[in-house]
């Protein structure tokens, strides 16, 4: 039997610092060249979403995570210009952290105000999303 054709499976991953800051990269290659997104990318084969939703992080901020909570899973056919990309997205939260630019990323930053930036994908979906799911834990 044939291998069915079907979606690229990737992560994105929102992390906050204590402050509520948002950890974004700058995108070192197309699409979206030079634009900020959260850090993420292709889970790859024997790899679960959680781990590589780690790896990605790692290799394109440096920044390490424990504990990973579910934003959601995204896949709208039309989010990615690449092709049909379904995006499972966690939340994660550091006391403080170092980042700097790695793998594919042009530049990794802290930023306070991302509601005002003009992000990759449909990452300022997420984001919404992922703080809406933050102000909910903060509360319980």
């Amino acid at each position: 039997m044939p291998r069915p054709v079907t979606p690229l499976l990737a992560v994105d991953c929102v992390v906050l610092d204590r402050v509520d800051r948002v950890l974004l990269i700058r995108r070192g290659h197309e699409p979206f060249r030079g634009k900020h997104a959260l850090p993420g990318g292709f889970v790859e084969v024997g790899e679960t979403v959680e781990d590589a939703c780690r790896r990605e992080l790692m290799e394109e901020t440096g920044v390490k995570l424990g504990k990973l909570t579910l934003v959601g899973v995204f896949s709208d056919p039309s989010r990615d210009p690449r092709g049909h990309t379904v995006a499972v997205s966690f939340l994660s939260r550091v006391r403080s952290a170092k980042a700097t630019a790695g793998d594919d990323a042009a530049a990794v930053e802290w930023v306070t105000n991302w509601q005002r930036l003009d992000l990759a994908f449909d990452h300022k979906t997420i984001l919404r999303k992922a703080m809406r799911l933050a102000a909910d834990m903060q509360k319980a």
